[in-house]
């Protein structure tokens, strides 16, 4: 009894439950967040898991520019339905890179995290150029003037400069060669040993069709042969209530 009648004290003494409250949520507050202090990393990271290629990089600012995310996620739930329409739920890793992610929140478009080498250069030009012409049912305007606009390259190593500041591990090596590896990637007559060799299952070749011309429709199209194809998805078991 003496309990319950300290505790009614506590309930009529609006001031003390005030500080009793917060002095409860100060503590659970730093039993949760103190020992991320401690971590270096939260994300668990997998086999695969790369900085973006410049080209890569430039395609997902042109993504980002022209509000893509606004309709099209990133993000496969760990949902039976959204696992066997579009492949592996993510990970927390494959988002490591990303400032910022790209998870959205809408989905007018089908998510995109597995959306790399599942149709052709040709195909993804043809669906930017005319959306209705592959897919009838879209409602995505057109962005057929993507491969008609020069792809701006100068002193591009400054994207890579400025998201190694926010920790993507791009190197002095990475840095140095950026408008080299830019250029080399879409250039099916290009030396690729190098830039294979800082990014690893890089996309090459002529993506838009013209390979005499470096264009936003190259940059594009890279990042999105690029989205869902760096990590071996066979070496991961699917949750219990996937199966």
């Amino acid at each position: 009894m003496s309990i319950l009648s300290k505790h009614s004290k506590l309930e009529r003494n609006a001031t003390l439950l005030l500080i009793a409250s917060l002095a409860v949520v100060t503590v659970g507050g730093l039993v949760e967040i103190a020992p991320l202090f401690y971590l270096q990393n939260t994300v668990e990271k997998v086999d695969g898991m790369r900085p973006y290629s410049p080209l890569e990089l430039a395609g997902r600012d042109i993504y980002i520019r022209e509000g893509c995310y606004t309709c099209h996620s990133q993000q496969i739930r760990p949902f039976r339905d959204e696992v066997e329409r579009y492949g592996h739920y993510s990970l927390a890793a494959e988002s490591m890179y990303d400032h910022p992610f790209q998870w959205g929140s809408k989905r007018t478009g089908p998510d995109l995290a597995r959306v790399g080498d599942r149709y052709s250069n040709e195909w993804h030009v043809q669906h930017l150029i005319e959306p209705r012409s592959v897919v009838p049912e879209s409602v995505m305007p057109r962005y057929g003037f993507l491969k008609d606009r020069d792809l701006q390259i100068r002193n591009f190593e400054t994207h890579l400069i400025a998201n190694r500041r926010v920790g993507v591990p791009y190197t002095d090596e990475m840095i140095e060669n950026a408008v080299a590896d830019l250029r080399a990637q879409a250039d099916p007559d290009a030396d690729t040993s190098g830039l294979e060799e800082r990014y690893p299952k890089v996309k090459l070749g002529d993506f838009d069709g013209n390979p005499n011309r470096l264009t936003e429709m190259d940059a594009l199209v890279a990042y999105l042969q690029m989205l869902g194809t760096l990590v071996d998805f066979t070496s991961y078991d699917e949750p219990a209530n996937l199966r």
